[in-house]
Order: structure tokens, then sequence, then C-alpha cells
């Protein structure tokens, strides 16, 4: 199934082998992904939820992104929080569509899909029960902190990343504990790239979860 009618991003949405929908991944690309990149990971991840796989709308160079830029590191903040809500809305009517439970939805992005999960949890933070974040940086410092108390997110990043300065990992790691969520971050000897090791603990963090 790769539309629903009433859903204005492009996506995939696979349901839970048993049909129940209980927990459900939102896959978030990084920048010149698309909706299924993150498929085969999300299975992998959590092999009994459903998938919902998003395609970003903004595109850079014809990539795919998830909100502007200006320049790598430097986000378009009024593009970034418009991009947040907006994508809030297509989540909260996937969930009517598909007949999803909002109180399992866990984000999981890669970069700047991590990025928009970050800037969810910021803005909208009733869309999301938690977040699995490879990748992630501070998207933006909202004028007042959210309440995630209860909310649980997994931070993997690389202490060799290029992209992602370990100040950032350790600053939105500090305010997403300054608001309440029950956050890990872990670091990884890797640079912007996956390992199979921090896939395998975001996996035993998952399954923890449920």
């Amino acid at each position: 199934m790769d539309m629903g009618a009433e859903l204005d991003f492009i996506h995939r949405f696979i349901p839970s082998p048993d049909g129940t929908n209980e927990t459900t991944l939102l896959l978030l690309h990084g920048t010149g992904g698309n909706e299924a990149d993150l498929l085969s990971l999300g299975r992998q991840l959590a092999p009994r939820a459903a998938l919902l796989g998003v395609r970003g709308k903004v595109l850079e160079n014809g990539m795919p992104r998830f909100f502007r830029r200006l320049a790598e590191g430097v986000f378009d903040e009024a593009d970034l929080v418009f991009r947040t809500h907006e994508l809030a809305r297509f989540v909260e009517s996937a969930v009517e569509v598909y007949g999803l439970n909002p109180a399992g939805l866990v984000a999981v992005g890669y970069s700047n899909g991590a990025n928009i999960a970050a800037s969810t949890l910021m803005l909208e933070p009733e869309v999301l029960a938690g977040a699995v974040l490879f990748r992630a940086m501070v998207p933006l410092e909202p004028a007042e902190l959210p309440d995630l108390t209860g909310k649980r997110v997994l931070m993997l990043s690389g202490r060799h990343d290029p992209i992602v300065p370990a100040a950032q990992a350790d600053r939105l790691a500090q305010m997403l504990r300054e608001a309440g969520a029950d956050i890990t971050l872990a670091w990884q000897n890797a640079g912007h790239g996956l390992t199979m090791a921090e896939v395998g603990a975001a996996e035993a963090w998952l399954k923890e979860a449920r």
C-alpha cells in the first residue's frame, strides 16, 4: 500500500504481521533518501511492528529532505517549524487512515530524518511515544521546552562524525533530558554512516520498550 487518499506525503505503509498495528515505526530518511530507504532497517529493528516510511517534501539539488537548510549544519528554522507541523498533521491522519495505536508510534530517523524527529519531539510532543535518533543534532532551540515525561529516546551518535559535531549531540541529549525524556545517548566509534553494532543496540532498546 503506497498512498492513502487523505495523506499528502509520499509514503509506504506495511501493517504489522499480526494486523494489530500496536507498535508503528515512523521511518524518516536522510538527505537523498525516500520512503523505502529504512523499511528493511525498520523490519530488522522491530519484526512485529507496522512500518510507515515517509518521503521528505523538500528537494535539495534533486535530493529529498524533510526541511531546507542554508548550509551544512545551518537550518532554515522557519521552514523547519512549518515542515515539523506539516509532518505531525500527516502522522495524525495516518493514525486514523491505517488504524494505528498513537501510544505505540516511535520515530526512527537517520541524519535529516533524525533532526525532524527531534524537532517533532520539541514542537509536537504528543505525536510520538519515543524515538530512535541516528546521527541527530540540535534542530532548533524552542522558546520553552515541552514536557517529554514518559517518552523514551535513544540517540546513536558517531565520535568521528564529520557532519554532526559531538557538542551538538551532547546539547540535544541535554535538552531532551531537561524536558523530562528518558534519554540514552550511545556513542559509536564511527562516522556518519551506521554500524551493525548500533543497529543491534537499537533493536535491543526497542525490544526492551515493548
